[in-house]
């Protein structure tokens, strides 16, 4: 496990798209978690537009990430998506299927659709876990996904700048003007 967040980033994305599902189950942590992504986000990326869906639990996360990969809410798919939520183990196997079944849905979704998935669906052991990765500042996961969702949105465009260039030298040089 890592001990230091990432290092912190200030978007060289023009504009963009993040959607962020977290669930509500386990509240205290997961408002924690989605309050300091909003915060590095609005300090790193104020450009970058933010839409917040919540879902009940951790379970029902690769449902609306799905949804808002494939069916977004006024027709526009986010450049990235955050899924956030807290699953505490108990004394049987219940929470470690849960966790591997979210991520391999979120995987999956990510490979599929090429739009960057940042997973934070935490699987921990105890609330002493959860607060140090969703409240406290040494190891937060909210400030982690908006990092990690950020340096996704600039190597995204960037690539695009790339490719855009590459298509238009392309065009100039089969209608034969000097690149």
């Amino acid at each position: 496990m890592s001990t230091e967040l990432p290092q912190k980033v200030h978007s060289k994305a023009a504009a963009g798209r993040i959607t962020i599902v977290a669930a509500r189950y386990n509240e205290k942590y997961t408002d924690a978690l989605l309050q300091n992504c909003l915060d590095e986000l609005a300090e790193a990326a104020p450009q970058v537009e933010v839409e917040v869906v919540r879902v009940p639990g951790a379970f029902e996360v690769p449902v609306m990430v799905k949804r808002a990969l494939v069916q977004p809410e006024g027709g526009e798919k986010p450049d990235a998506v955050i899924a956030f939520g807290v699953i505490l183990r108990g004394s049987t196997a219940h929470a470690d299927l849960i966790g591997t079944a979210i991520t391999n849905q979120l995987m999956s979704m990510t490979c599929e659709t090429l739009i960057p998935v940042v997973h934070e669906v935490l699987l921990l052991n105890n609330e002493e876990q959860a607060f140090a990765r969703c409240i406290a500042s040494a190891l937060n996961r909210g400030r982690e996904a908006a990092r990690a969702a950020i340096a996704m949105l600039d190597l995204l465009e960037e690539q695009r700048d790339k490719a855009q260039f590459a298509a238009r030298r392309s065009k100039v040089s089969r209608t034969g003007a000097m690149i």
